[in-house]
């Protein structure tokens, strides 16, 4: 067993992170503010593969490693979590059901758009009635003729504002939706699809959270993912990439929270001495440190299961219910240490706290997690 990371990762690490600091770190305040998508760097991350991480490079990608993967969103996500967001969806649950799912012309014609970052994915699965039970879903898809008619509403999409291509998840079978979910790759612009407002969220403000709306939407009966009936089977091998990507974005945050606050505890002053002088600042950095050692472990650890094709639900479920919960104690304790400047938005800190919550609700809440995690324990005990 080898916990030291390759020269490979260790080179991923130092590009992204150079690209997020000089490209994202001047406007992550800003974006955040204004609840701004960085066209202007999205466009500068196309030709850098970011949009094709672990695409086939038959299809323009970069075909990555999952470790290099998890550290690219982590790298990201340590500077701005909304643009962070934006590309492990992408990656991870917009693209993967395609090149894991797809025909050779779905490929052929889907992929090379989002691995370019020409199309941005989106995964649409909640509903108004339909989160955590993946099994409630109220949009229809009828066939008619050489297509299917879809009609329903999909909210809280993720990348919804900008989205170039959608994955719907819809029912085929009206007298048996819990078993006939069935996914559609859905263009934008096609008739009948349309976007919502965009969401006024407390976190991740600069993704472009939205509802789409499918009005008599036809498309292609090409366009259906796998089989009619295989909704639930893409989107829980979907969620399992998924999980790893949010995991890694919310140890991002984690980290980036952290480094501010080993900063500022040298550089803040109280009692003439630095906070860092105390121990309880030094208690508190500790726990932090260590809490971020053990949640990229717990991480890396579902990123080799996943490359080595062996089984990873339960260690993915593993990583993001960590890694979530992480984020969320340790922003909390990154603002106390901060005192009174930790509530202002003047520092970093204020918005990597309202950043780490949504990690422990979408790709799975925190229950559900829980629920994957318990039933991989007793299966493994009967």
């Amino acid at each position: 067993m080898d916990f030291n990371p390759t020269m490979k990762h260790n080179a991923v690490r130092k590009t992204v992170r150079k690209f997020a600091e000089s490209e994202l770190g001047p406007i992550a305040h800003e974006i955040d503010r204004d609840a701004r998508f960085p066209v202007e760097v999205i466009e500068k991350m196309q030709p850098l593969n970011f949009f094709g991480l672990q695409v086939s490079r038959e299809y323009g990608g970069a075909e990555l490693d999952t470790t290099s993967y998890a550290v690219a969103i982590e790298e990201i996500s340590r500077v701005c979590a909304g643009v962070g967001l934006c590309v492990t969806v992408h990656n991870s649950v917009g693209a993967f059901p395609i090149q894991r799912f797809g025909t050779p012309r779905q490929k052929e014609r889907f992929l090379p758009l989002l691995a370019s970052g020409k199309a941005i994915g989106a995964f649409c699965l909640t509903e108004a009635n339909a989160g955590s039970d993946a099994g409630g879903v109220e949009t229809t898809a009828v066939k008619d003729g050489d297509g299917y008619i879809i009609n329903g509403t999909k909210i809280f999409v993720t990348n919804g504002g900008v989205c170039g291509t959608a994955l719907i998840f819809a029912v085929t079978d009206p007298e048996n939706p819990r078993k006939a979910a069935s996914v559609f790759i859905v263009e934008k612009g096609t008739p009948g699809f349309s976007v919502g407002e965009i969401e006024d969220l407390c976190g991740m403000r600069s993704n472009p959270v939205s509802s789409l709306f499918f009005e008599d939407c036809r498309v292609p009966a090409e366009n259906l993912l796998g089989r009619e009936g295989d909704g639930i089977k893409i989107g829980l091998t979907a969620l399992d990439t998924g999980r790893i990507g949010i995991a890694a974005q919310a140890l991002g945050i984690a980290q980036g929270a952290f480094e501010a606050s080993v900063k500022y505890s040298r550089e803040r002053q109280q009692f003439r001495k630095p906070l860092a002088s105390f121990q309880t600042i030094q208690n508190y950095l500790a726990d932090m440190a260590t809490e971020i050692d053990a949640a990229r472990l717990l991480l890396y650890r579902a990123c080799a299961l996943k490359d080595s094709a062996k089984p990873f639900s339960a260690e993915a479920a593993m990583a993001k219910l960590y890694c979530s919960t992480t984020a969320t104690r340790i922003t909390n304790r990154a603002v106390q240490i901060h005192g009174g400047y930790g509530y202002s938005k003047e520092y970093d800190v204020e918005r990597y706290f309202r950043d780490a919550k949504v990690t422990e609700i979408y790709e799975g809440t925190s229950e559900v997690q829980r629920m994957v995690i318990s039933r991989a324990v007793l299966s493994k005990l009967t």
